[in-house]
C-alpha cells in the first residue's frame, strides 16, 4: 500500500470502514500521534502530540481529543468497559501532566499514551480471535 491510500484509508469517512481499516486507521494514527518522528542522531521516537503539546492550552486539547478517537473508536470495535476505563485513565494522565509546560512534552515523549491504548486493545482483539477459534474447533 503506498502512502497516498494509506493517508486515504486513514480518512475516508464517506463510507463504513471494516474492522480490519479501523484498526489500521487507529494504528496509523496511534504511530502519527507518538512515534512518527525521530530526533537526529538518537533512538528518541516522538509524535505530532509532543509537538502540539507545544501550543499552551489549545495544544494539549488537540491533542486530547485526538486520543479519545482512538478510545472511541476501541469501542465500536467492540472493546469492554474496563479496557475502555484503561485507555481513558491512559488519556486523562497524559492530559493532564502533557498540561505542564516543557515537562508535560518529555512526559508526552516518554509515556506514547495512544501506542498503548492501541497496544491494549491489540492484545484485546488477539485474545477474542483465540477464544473464538478455540469455540470453533
Amino acid at each position: 500500500m503506498n502512502s497516498r491510500s494509506h493517508f486515504a484509508l486513514a480518512f475516508d469517512i464517506s463510507r463504513p470502514q471494516s474492522r480490519a481499516e479501523r484498526i489500521a486507521r487507529i494504528e496509523w494514527l496511534s504511530t502519527l500521534l507518538d512515534t512518527a518522528l525521530v530526533i537526529p542522531g538518537t533512538n528518541i521516537r516522538f509524535g505530532l502530540d509532543a509537538l502540539i503539546g507545544l501550543v499552551p492550552g489549545i495544544g494539549d486539547i488537540v491533542s486530547t481529543a485526538l486520543s479519545l478517537y482512538i478510545v472511541r473508536e476501541a469501542r465500536a470495535l467492540g472493546a469492554p468497559r474496563l479496557l475502555i476505563a484503561r485507555m481513558l485513565a491512559n488519556v486523562a494522565l497524559d492530559g493532564m501532566i502533557g498540561a505542564v509546560p516543557v515537562a508535560g512534552d518529555v512526559f508526552d515523549v516518554a509515556f506514547r499514551a495512544n501506542r498503548r491504548n492501541v497496544a491494549l486493545l491489540r492484545a484485546h482483539l488477539d485474545r477474542t480471535e483465540r477464544r473464538l477459534r478455540r469455540a470453533r474447533s
